[in-house]
């Protein structure tokens, strides 16, 4: 097996899962346990996973809910890393990206957390703009520390 082969059957994804959901509460309590489901399943640890899962499937079900689309939940592993994604149609809303998170002033408040939870909790993550009029927010976990 030459160099190039060998570096192409590492970089394939070894997991995944994909699935479209409505986006409502009920849409985004099926993404977590869904998405925990599908780890235990693959002897993966699920945690954080669902924390980032439930966080960012709420933000789409709420922030980037269009009537009649509904948002849709990935999960891959590749090598040692697990990567979560969730797409919704609302391109035009877009939460601050890495390092641009703030708390909300209120201490008292209910909402505004979510994506401090999804930075806490990941070890890399970001937001994928497009195809029009979509956007993807994904994060990555380290499954070796």
């Amino acid at each position: 097996m030459n160099e190039e082969n060998h570096r192409t059957q590492q970089a394939r994804t070894e997991r995944t899962f994909t699935v479209l959901l409505s986006p409502t509460h009920r849409g985004a309590r099926l993404a977590r346990l869904l998405a925990v489901a599908h780890l235990d399943a693959w002897g993966l640890p699920s945690e954080a996973a669902a924390h980032i899962v439930a966080e960012l499937a709420t933000n789409a079900s709420t922030h980037g809910r269009v009537q009649g689309r509904d948002f849709q939940l990935s999960l891959a592993v590749r090598e040692k890393t697990l990567r979560i994604e969730v797409t919704d149609t609302r391109g035009d809303s877009v939460p601050p990206g890495p390092g641009a998170v703030k708390a909300p002033e209120d201490d008292g408040a209910e909402n505004g957390r979510g994506m401090l939870i999804v930075e806490a909790l990941a070890d890399h993550w970001g937001i994928t703009p497009g195809p029009v009029p979509r956007k993807t927010v994904w994060a990555e976990i380290d499954l070796v520390r």
